[in-house]
């Protein structure tokens, strides 16, 4: 019984905090019964989407970290890509990233064809099993937002997460196509 009356008193109370959680309107703040309803700006189309995408992601440096399934209690490690361009090929949602791969003595830009789909103005690098000569097969699902960026990977049967921040590269730091040695 006592338990029941506790409840009961509590849910009064969340009720009556919603109640006087927010501070009442005053005529001033109202807005007027005869004012004209403001109009949301129109959605982006999609050739805009597109335009802004590829701006985004040419002369881009992906900066952050990555973990590993099952080694939660590891620190994230660190990681890094370059993406030289982008570009949106005709066939609906295929890309064509010239991404800089550099780890040990390898230093390549390749060419990577992938999906980019969207979240309603939001792209999501989409890779499923591709294979990257000399890397092996990727999966992920990569969001992009506000200059920073998330998602999940897969590599065989190790996979994790990934997040960062997008870095634009001044003239100086934009990659050659070609590798330096």
């Amino acid at each position: 019984m006592w338990l029941r009356t506790l409840t009961v008193c509590f849910l009064l109370f969340l009720g009556v905090a919603g109640l006087t959680a927010e501070p009442a309107k005053t005529a001033q703040q109202a807005p007027a019964p005869n004012a004209p309803a403001q109009k949301a700006p129109a959605p982006p189309t999609p050739a805009e989407l597109i335009k802004k995408l590829e701006a985004e992601l040419s002369s881009v440096k992906f900066i952050g970290s990555f973990t590993v399934s099952g080694k939660e209690a590891e620190a994230p490690k660190q990681e890094e890509y370059t993406i030289t361009s982008a570009i949106k090929l005709p066939e609906p949602d295929m890309w064509l990233l010239k991404a800089r791969i550099k780890y040990g003595e390898t230093d390549a830009t390749v060419p990577i064809p992938l999906e980019i789909k969207w979240a309603g103005d939001t792209p999501v690098i989409t890779l499923t099993n591709l294979t990257i000569p000399g890397l092996g097969a990727f999966s992920s699902r990569v969001v992009i937002y506000e200059g920073r960026y998330a998602g999940t990977w897969q590599h065989g049967d190790v996979g994790g997460h990934l997040f960062g921040r997008l870095e634009k590269l001044d003239a100086e730091q934009k990659p050659a196509d070609k590798p330096k040695k």
